[in-house]
C-alpha cells in the first residue's frame, strides 16, 4: 500500500472518530441541557476549545496572516450558523426531525462541490450518501415526518451552512496549516456564540443561577476538549486527504453512534428501524468506500490468469 493510499486510510479513520465523538456527544449535550441554555452550550464549548488552542500555539500566533485568519473566520462564520439554525429548528420542531434534517448535508456536500469545486459526482458516490441517507432516517423518524414547520425549515437551513463548512474546509485545508485554519475557525465561531448568547438572554452561567461544581461542569469540558478541539482539529487533518462527499458520508454515521450512546447511556429503547437504519448507514459507507473498479479489474485478472493457466495445461495439437 502506497504512502498516500496510507494517509487516505488514516483519514477516514480519523473521520470515523469523530463521527463516533460527535455521536456519542449527544448524550453529553442532553446531560447539559439540563443545566444550561443551548445558546449557552455553544458558547462555553466553543470557548474552552478556543483558550485551548490558543495556549498550545501562542508561541507562532505571529505566523497566523490575515488571508489565513480571514480564511479561517469564513469557515468559523458557516459553522456558528449551522449550529444556530440547528438550536433554533430544535426550538419549534423535535429532536429527531432535526438530526435526520440536519443529516442531509450528506446529499447538499456533492452537488456544493460539484458547483464550487467543479468535482463531477460519481453515481456510486450518490448512491451511497442517498443510501446513508435513508438509514438515518430509520433511526431519527420514529414518528414519522409530517406536517412540516418552521423548525424544520430552520433545520434544512442549517444542513446547508453544515455542508458548506464541509467544503470550505476542504478548500482552505489544503491551502494553510491546520492549527491556523481551526484557531480563527473556532475563535470566530466563539465570539459570535457570546453574542448570541447575551441577545438571547440565556445567562444561567454569568448570574450564577447554576450551581458550577463536577456534575455541570464536566459535560462542557468534555463537549469543548474532546467534542469541539480534538474532533475538529482530527476533521480539518483528515479532510486534507479525503474528499468532501466521503467527509459527508462518514461524518453521517455520527446519528448510528448517537443512538449507541442513548441505548448504554441514557437507556433508550432499542427498536427494529434503529436496527434497519444502521445496517443501511453502514451498507451506504461501504457503497462510497469500496472501489469496484478495482474489484471487476481484479476479477478479470484472476479470470485471465485461470484462463491462461488452462490453455497451458491443454495444449493444442
Amino acid at each position: 500500500m502506497g504512502n498516500k493510499k496510507v494517509k487516505q486510510m488514516i483519514g477516514k479513520i480519523g473521520l470515523l472518530l469523530v463521527a463516533i465523538i460527535w455521536g456519542t456527544g449527544f448524550v453529553w449535550t442532553a446531560i447539559a441541557l439540563e443545566h444550561f441554555g443551548p445558546y449557552e452550550i455553544i458558547a462555553i464549548r466553543m470557548t474552552i476549545a478556543f483558550i485551548a488552542l490558543l495556549l498550545m500555539n501562542i508561541h507562532r500566533l505571529n505566523e497566523l496572516t490575515r488571508v489565513n485568519l480571514l480564511r479561517g473566520s469564513f469557515v468559523g462564520l458557516l459553522l456558528y450558523l449551522g449550529f444556530i439554525f440547528q438550536t433554533i429548528g430544535l426550538s419549534y420542531t423535535t429532536p429527531s426531525n432535526n438530526a435526520f434534517l440536519t443529516a442531509v448535508n450528506i446529499v447538499f456536500v456533492p452537488f456544493i462541490s460539484l458547483i464550487l469545486l467543479r468535482r463531477t459526482i460519481s453515481f456510486q458516490s450518490i448512491w451511497g450518501a442517498l443510501v446513508t441517507f435513508v438509514g438515518i432516517g430509520f433511526i431519527s423518524l420514529q414518528s414519522g415526518l409530517s406536517n412540516m414547520n418552521r423548525g424544520d425549515v430552520f433545520s434544512l437551513i442549517c444542513a446547508v451552512f453544515f455542508a458548506l463548512q464541509i467544503v470550505a474546509t476542504d478548500i482552505f485545508t489544503k491551502k494553510m496549516p491546520t492549527w491556523q485554519l481551526l484557531l480563527s475557525q473556532i475563535g470566530t465561531a466563539s465570539l459570535l456564540a457570546w453574542i448570541g448568547v447575551f441577545t438571547s438572554g440565556e445567562t444561567n452561567l454569568v448570574d450564577g443561577s447554576v450551581p458550577l461544581n463536577g456534575q455541570t461542569l464536566f459535560p462542557l469540558v468534555y463537549l469543548g476538549l474532546v467534542g469541539t478541539l480534538f474532533a475538529y482539529y482530527i476533521q480539518t487533518y483528515s479532510q486534507k486527504t479525503t474528499s468532501s462527499t466521503e467527509t459527508a458520508v462518514i461524518l453521517s454515521t455520527e446519528a448510528f453512534f448517537g443512538m449507541i450512546g442513548s441505548v448504554l447511556v441514557l437507556h433508550e429503547v432499542v427498536t427494529f428501524p434503529m436496527i434497519i437504519g444502521g445496517i443501511l448507514i453502514f451498507c451506504g459507507i461501504l457503497i462510497v468506500e469500496i472501489d469496484f473498479l478495482q474489484f471487476r479489474q481484479v476479477r478479470e485478472k484472476i479470470a485471465s490468469g485461470f484462463k491462461h493457466k488452462k490453455e497451458n495445461n491443454h495444449p493444442s495439437t
